[in-house]
Order: C-alpha cells, then sequence, then structure tokens
C-alpha cells in the first residue's frame, strides 16, 4: 500500500490547481460537520504500489506489520465535544485517480479507498490534538471510533484513524490495510456526506504511538536467551477453551527462510505431528522456490496456499480463510495455521477458530499477545520483556479486530462480559459463505 505522506503532495497540487477547497469557519463551535468523498473505481486508478522496500506486507516476501492500538474496550468515557465547524463543500474528484491508493499484490490490485474530510489540518489541531481519540460519527452510514494521526500506518493492521498532517487543506479517514469506503458501503463519488468529530479520550492513543514494533525484532536465536525455541519460532498449540488437545498449531513460516526461524518452526511441526499445514502468505510457486523446501517436513504433507493479504475486510481475505477452513474439513489433522511471523493474519484467522470452539475474550487475548512477546523489544542485539502495560495494549488489539471486522458483516458483539464469541463466530462464518453443514464439521475436527 502507498503510504498517506507519498500521495499529499501530488493531492495538494491537484487541489490548487482546481481550486475547489473553500476554508474552514470559525473555530470555536463546538462541532463538526464536514463532508467526505469516497475515492476512485478500480476502473480509475493510476498509482501504484511501492517497492517491498517501501511497504510491510507484499505477498512475494512474505512479511507483515506487527502495530497496534487500543481496542474499543481501553476507550474511556467522552470527556469533551470541542470541534470545528466547517461550511459544506462538494470536492468532485476525476479520473485521474490521485486520491486512490494501490496495493498491488500477485493476484491483482486491491484498492484502498480512504474519505477526505473538507476541513484542513492546522485548523482541526488547534481544537485536537496527535493521539487523541475521537468518536466520528458519518452520517447515515456508522460511528466509529479512532485515534487522530499522521499516517495510517501508525494504528496497527484493520485499525481506523483519523490521518491530519500540518499544512495539509483537508483530513483523512482511513483504515490501515482496509477499504474504509467499502467498509461503510458509500458507493456514490461526489456526495456530500455530514460527518462530525467529537473528543473521547484526550491523549487516549499516545501510548499506542511510542509502542515497539516489528524493526525491533532481530533473525537470531541468541538474541532471545530469555526465550525457549518453541517461543522464538512462535510456535504452539492452541489450547484456548474448547480447543481440543493436539488439534491446531501456529507458528511462523516453516519454510521461508527470511526471518531465521523456518527450520524449528518445520521441526517443531514434525515432533508434534501435524499433518495439514493451512499456508496464509504464500503462493505455491513462492514456497516451493524457497531454499529447502524438498527437503523439508512441510513438503511432505497436506498444505493449502492461499496467498493471501493483510486485508481482514476484503472479500479476497475472507473467500480465502474460508477455503482454508473447508480444507481443514476435508484433511485429517493435526492442523498448523501460519503466515510468515505467525502474527497478523494468523492471530485473526486463529483468534476465529478458538471463537468458533467458544474461547473466552480472555483466552483470545492471551494467546494473541503471546507473538508479540516472542518478537519485539530487541534492545542492543538483546530481548527485552515487554512491560505489562504493553503485553495489555497488544492483547486489545486482537478484541478490537474482531469486533470491527465482525461488524462490518452487521454482525455487533458487546461490550460488556460475557461474550458469547461462539455464536458471534457462527454468524461471522456464515457471512463467508460456510454453511451450518460445513460449521459443524469444521467444529467436529477440532473437538
Amino acid at each position: 500500500m502507498l503510504q498517506l505522506k507519498k500521495t499529499w503532495s501530488i493531492f495538494a497540487a491537484f487541489v490548487l490547481c482546481v481550486q475547489v477547497f473553500l476554508a474552514c469557519s470559525d473555530s470555536n463551535t463546538s462541532s463538526v460537520n464536514k463532508i467526505v468523498e469516497q475515492q476512485p473505481t478500480s476502473s480509475e486508478v493510476v498509482e501504484q504500489q511501492p517497492t517491498s522496500s517501501e511497504v510491510v506486507e507484499q505477498q512475494s516476501t512474505s512479511s507483515e506489520t506487527g502495530e497496534a492500538q487500543p481496542a474499543s474496550s481501553e476507550i474511556v468515557e467522552q470527556s469533551s465535544s470541542s470541534a470545528v465547524a466547517v461550511q459544506p463543500h462538494i470536492f468532485t474528484i476525476d479520473s485521474t485517480g490521485l486520491h486512490t491508493i494501490v496495493m498491488n499484490d500477485s493476484t491483482g490490485l486491491l484498492i484502498s479507498s480512504d474519505l477526505y474530510l473538507d476541513c484542513p489540518a492546522d485548523t482541526f489541531l488547534s481544537e485536537f490534538q496527535i493521539g487523541d481519540i475521537v468518536t466520528v460519527a458519518i452520517n447515515g452510514y456508522d460511528t466509529l471510533e479512532m485515534p487522530i494521526v499522521e499516517s495510517a500506518y501508525d494504528v496497527p493492521i484493520a485499525g481506523f484513524a483519523l490521518v491530519a498532517l500540518k499544512g495539509y487543506d483537508y483530513l483523512i479517514l482511513s483504515v490501515h490495510y482496509g477499504q474504509l469506503a467499502n467498509i461503510l458501503k458509500i458507493t456514490e463519488i461526489g456526495v456530500p456526506i455530514e460527518t462530525s468529530v467529537s473528543m473521547k479520550e484526550k491523549g487516549g492513543f499516545l501510548f499506542g504511538l511510542g509502542i515497539p514494533n516489528i524493526e525491533n525484532m532481530v533473525y537470531n536465536a541468541e538474541s532471545y536467551p530469555d526465550l525457549s525455541i518453541e517461543e522464538f519460532a512462535n510456535f504452539r498449540e492452541v489450547r484456548s477453551t474448547g480447543m481440543g488437545r493436539n488439534r491446531l498449531y501456529r507458528s511462523s513460516n516453516p519454510i521461508d527462510p527470511g526471518l531465521g526461524r523456518n527450520f524449528y518452526a518445520d521441526a517443531l511441526a514434525q515432533e508434534a505431528g501435524v499433518t495439514t499445514f493451512i499456508n496464509l502468505s504464500d503462493s505455491e510457486e513462492y514456497a516451493k522456490s524457497c531454499k529447502g523446501f524438498d527437503s523439508s517436513y512441510y513438503s511432505t504433507q497436506n498444505i493449502i496456499f492461499l496467498n493471501l493479504p493483510v486485508y481482514f475486510f476484503s472479500q479476497h481475505f475472507k473467500d480465502g480463510i474460508a477455503s482454508g477452513f473447508r480444507y481443514m474439513i476435508e484433511h485429517d489433522g493435526p492442523y498448523l495455521v501460519h503466515c510468515t511471523f505467525g502474527m497478523d493474519r494468523t492471530g485473526f484467522t486463529i483468534a476465529v477458530l478458538e471463537g468458533l470452539m467458544g474461547a473466552t475474550t480472555e483466552d483470545l487475548q492471551a494467546d494473541y499477545a503471546k507473538t508479540f512477546s516472542n518478537y519485539f523489544n530487541v534492545v542492543d542485539s538483546m530481548h527485552v520483556a515487554l512491560n505489562e502495560q504493553q503485553v495489555g495494549f497488544f492483547r486489545d488489539v486482537v478484541i478490537r479486530n474482531m469486533k470491527a471486522v465482525y461488524h462490518a458483516e452487521g454482525i455487533d458483539v458487546p461490550d460488556t462480559e460475557p461474550i458469547d464469541w461462539a455464536a458471534a463466530t457462527e454468524k461471522y462464518l456464515g457471512k463467508l459463505g460456510m454453511t451450518q453443514e460445513e460449521i459443524a464439521a469444521l467444529k467436529e475436527r477440532l473437538k
């Protein structure tokens, strides 16, 4: 995906040429009324995705991020409604495609449609600050909570963001690896939508902006003396409530040598007797090109290569994991689900399977956060354990992701415990096109 900052200079020049923006009015009012515009369709796209060095996720190299943000359970009650008023204005997007970000993987183009708020960032930032968490009410569509940041990459995968960069004549509503216009089911281009922004938690995301990220990991086991080999390989059995013993495992990539963990993961899978692998990240062609593939235990077992992007809201991803689940129904276990790190795609997919089997919120959080303890926070070539607050931050990510993805399918998960994750997940799998018979068969496989 192109970083938002790379498109803004082009966008700003375009805006100056067409002279369509109006200035914001008095900043002392207590509500925000702005205009949101949808991005062009895929036929209008002219921009191309950056190289692998510019993105965190690319299918051919199978890398993924470890960013995260608080779940809605972290957000405190609204403390104020300070905001800025803007006169309605229609901004017409033409076929140049300057507002469309393209993510290109081996399966084709994936369009990321952002929404633009017609308000200068400097005016907005006179009332709000980077790191605040706000409530954004998009009239007629949805109300979302999100942090104010300088880039959508400042929030985790599937996280919503209000991007405000000083000096620019607009704000952006975005989602990290997602199509916000599609998520909200906005289909008309050039139609103004009243949108209000109010304070939810002052400075509520400042901690998230300083959280360790995937750059703080290294590739040799010697730098992780406090971890077992299983932890270094991010290999473990899934033991949440309702899950059968020796049925489901997860790990980093057992064949891709890029992380320095593949031989460990492959050997541990063999020791556990894994017979079916669900490869979320790689194409068959790429996997078989990895050095050592032919001599691996992995290559002798049942494998489905799904080659999925880190894009949980997309039809591509939803169809892919449904195919993976059907493959599990058709083949004997034990099963192992992996992507590259075994973190984002694997984390979400495992959480869905855990939820289906009756996992508690605590189960989901504990298993998901373990991965981040296994990778993050290498300082001066030596792993430093995450503190309790950092681990808590990552624990909340999986719940926010599941609630957001399920909500996009019309399935609302309550904020109060206990949450019936099994019922919500069965509905979600139904939305993916799985029948009740298939869902029952999948549960039988994992008992």
